[in-house]
Protein backbone atom coordinates (compact mmCIF):
# COMPACT_ATOMS: atom_id res chain seq x y z
CA UNK A 1 0.00 0.00 0.00
CA UNK A 2 1.39 3.45 -0.91
CA UNK A 3 1.17 6.44 1.42
CA UNK A 4 -1.90 7.79 -0.42
CA UNK A 5 -3.81 4.52 -0.08
CA UNK A 6 -2.74 4.37 3.56
CA UNK A 7 -4.26 7.81 4.24
CA UNK A 8 -7.55 6.76 2.62
CA UNK A 9 -7.55 3.55 4.68
CA UNK A 10 -7.27 5.66 7.86
CA UNK A 11 -10.42 7.67 7.10
CA UNK A 12 -13.21 7.22 9.67
CA UNK A 13 -15.81 6.67 6.89
CA UNK A 14 -17.16 3.77 4.86
CA UNK A 15 -19.54 3.39 1.92
CA UNK A 16 -21.98 4.95 1.29
CA UNK A 17 -20.46 7.97 3.09
CA UNK A 18 -16.87 7.74 1.82
CA UNK A 19 -16.21 10.46 -0.79
CA UNK A 20 -12.52 9.89 -1.60
CA UNK A 21 -11.32 7.62 -4.43
CA UNK A 22 -7.78 8.88 -4.86
CA UNK A 23 -5.20 11.21 -3.42
CA UNK A 24 -3.05 12.55 -6.24
CA UNK A 25 -0.49 14.30 -4.05
CA UNK A 26 -0.07 15.75 -0.59
CA UNK A 27 2.51 17.77 1.31
CA UNK A 28 2.58 19.80 4.54
CA UNK A 29 0.67 22.69 2.91
CA UNK A 30 -1.64 21.23 0.22
CA UNK A 31 -3.51 18.20 -1.01
CA UNK A 32 -5.15 17.13 -4.28
CA UNK A 33 -7.64 14.28 -4.44
CA UNK A 34 -10.61 13.08 -6.45
CA UNK A 35 -13.94 11.29 -6.26
CA UNK A 36 -16.40 9.99 -8.85
CA UNK A 37 -20.04 10.16 -7.73
CA UNK A 38 -21.69 6.82 -8.56
CA UNK A 39 -24.82 7.14 -10.66
CA UNK A 40 -26.77 5.02 -8.19
CA UNK A 41 -25.84 7.03 -5.05
CA UNK A 42 -28.67 7.09 -2.51
CA UNK A 43 -29.05 10.88 -2.45
CA UNK A 44 -29.94 11.13 -6.16
CA UNK A 45 -33.30 9.40 -5.61
CA UNK A 46 -34.90 12.57 -4.27
CA UNK A 47 -32.61 15.42 -5.30
CA UNK A 48 -34.22 16.47 -7.70
CA UNK A 49 -37.22 14.71 -9.25
CA UNK A 50 -36.21 13.41 -12.68
CA UNK A 51 -33.13 15.71 -12.75
CA UNK A 52 -30.67 14.37 -10.16
CA UNK A 53 -27.97 16.74 -8.92
CA UNK A 54 -25.42 16.17 -6.17
CA UNK A 55 -26.55 18.08 -3.05
CA UNK A 56 -24.30 20.93 -1.92
CA UNK A 57 -23.95 19.36 1.51
CA UNK A 58 -22.49 16.22 -0.15
CA UNK A 59 -20.08 18.34 -2.22
CA UNK A 60 -19.03 20.07 1.00
CA UNK A 61 -18.53 16.67 2.66
CA UNK A 62 -16.39 15.48 -0.26
CA UNK A 63 -14.26 18.64 -0.03
CA UNK A 64 -13.98 18.15 3.73
CA UNK A 65 -12.96 14.50 3.53
CA UNK A 66 -10.23 15.22 0.98
CA UNK A 67 -9.23 18.74 1.95
CA UNK A 68 -9.33 18.62 5.73
CA UNK A 69 -9.52 15.03 6.97
CA UNK A 70 -6.99 13.46 4.56
CA UNK A 71 -4.63 16.41 4.97
CA UNK A 72 -5.13 16.23 8.76
CA UNK A 73 -4.27 12.52 8.81
CA UNK A 74 -1.16 13.24 6.74
CA UNK A 75 -0.07 16.04 9.09
CA UNK A 76 -0.72 14.04 12.27
CA UNK A 77 1.09 10.99 10.86
CA UNK A 78 4.22 13.15 10.45
CA UNK A 79 4.30 13.84 14.21
CA UNK A 80 6.44 11.82 16.59
CA UNK A 81 3.49 9.92 18.07
CA UNK A 82 2.55 6.88 15.95
CA UNK A 83 -0.77 7.34 14.15
CA UNK A 84 -3.51 4.94 15.25
CA UNK A 85 -6.78 5.00 13.29
CA UNK A 86 -8.92 4.03 16.27
CA UNK A 87 -7.60 6.99 18.25
CA UNK A 88 -8.17 9.61 15.53
CA UNK A 89 -11.14 11.94 15.96
CA UNK A 90 -12.19 14.87 13.82
CA UNK A 91 -15.15 17.20 14.10
CA UNK A 92 -16.22 19.74 11.50
CA UNK A 93 -16.27 23.19 13.08
CA UNK A 94 -17.13 25.55 10.22
CA UNK A 95 -17.79 25.80 6.51
CA UNK A 96 -18.33 28.68 4.12
CA UNK A 97 -18.86 27.46 0.56
CA UNK A 98 -19.90 29.16 -2.67
CA UNK A 99 -21.33 26.98 -5.45
CA UNK A 100 -21.04 27.74 -9.15
CA UNK A 101 -21.79 24.56 -11.15
CA UNK A 102 -23.88 21.43 -10.58
CA UNK A 103 -22.40 17.94 -10.27
CA UNK A 104 -24.44 15.21 -11.97
CA UNK A 105 -24.50 11.45 -11.32
CA UNK A 106 -21.35 9.78 -12.61
CA UNK A 107 -19.23 12.94 -12.61
CA UNK A 108 -15.68 12.97 -11.27
CA UNK A 109 -14.52 15.92 -9.16
CA UNK A 110 -11.07 17.01 -8.07
CA UNK A 111 -10.50 18.78 -4.78
CA UNK A 112 -7.52 21.01 -4.10
CA UNK A 113 -7.03 22.26 -0.54
CA UNK A 114 -4.46 24.60 0.88
CA UNK A 115 -3.77 24.78 4.61
CA UNK A 116 -4.56 28.21 6.04
CA UNK A 117 -3.47 27.24 9.54
CA UNK A 118 -3.10 24.40 11.99
CA UNK A 119 -3.25 25.67 15.58
CA UNK A 120 -4.36 23.99 18.78
CA UNK A 121 -5.50 20.95 16.76
CA UNK A 122 -7.74 23.09 14.52
CA UNK A 123 -7.03 22.73 10.80
CA UNK A 124 -8.51 25.36 8.50
CA UNK A 125 -8.20 25.04 4.73
CA UNK A 126 -9.12 26.91 1.59
CA UNK A 127 -10.77 24.37 -0.73
CA UNK A 128 -11.64 24.38 -4.41
CA UNK A 129 -13.51 21.70 -6.34
CA UNK A 130 -13.22 21.27 -10.11
CA UNK A 131 -14.96 19.08 -12.67
CA UNK A 132 -13.17 17.03 -15.33
CA UNK A 133 -13.19 20.06 -17.65
CA UNK A 134 -11.25 21.93 -14.90
CA UNK A 135 -14.19 24.30 -14.32
CA UNK A 136 -14.67 25.54 -10.77
CA UNK A 137 -17.65 23.86 -9.10
CA UNK A 138 -17.33 25.38 -5.64
CA UNK A 139 -14.85 26.99 -3.32
CA UNK A 140 -14.67 28.08 0.28
CA UNK A 141 -13.12 27.60 3.70
CA UNK A 142 -13.54 24.54 5.89
CA UNK A 143 -12.22 23.93 9.40
CA UNK A 144 -12.16 20.95 11.72
CA UNK A 145 -10.80 20.01 15.12
CA UNK A 146 -8.49 17.01 15.19
CA UNK A 147 -7.68 14.99 18.25
CA UNK A 148 -6.00 11.76 19.17
CA UNK A 149 -7.78 9.94 22.00
CA UNK A 150 -5.48 8.74 24.81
Amino acid sequence: MNKFEDIIAQLPYTEPFLFVNEIEWVNEEEINGSYRFPKDSYFYKGHFKEHPVTPGVILTECATQIGVVCLGIFLISKEETPFEKEKFQIALTSTAMDFFLPVYPGEKVRVHAKKMYLRFNKLKCEVKMYNEAEKLICKGEIAGMMNLKP
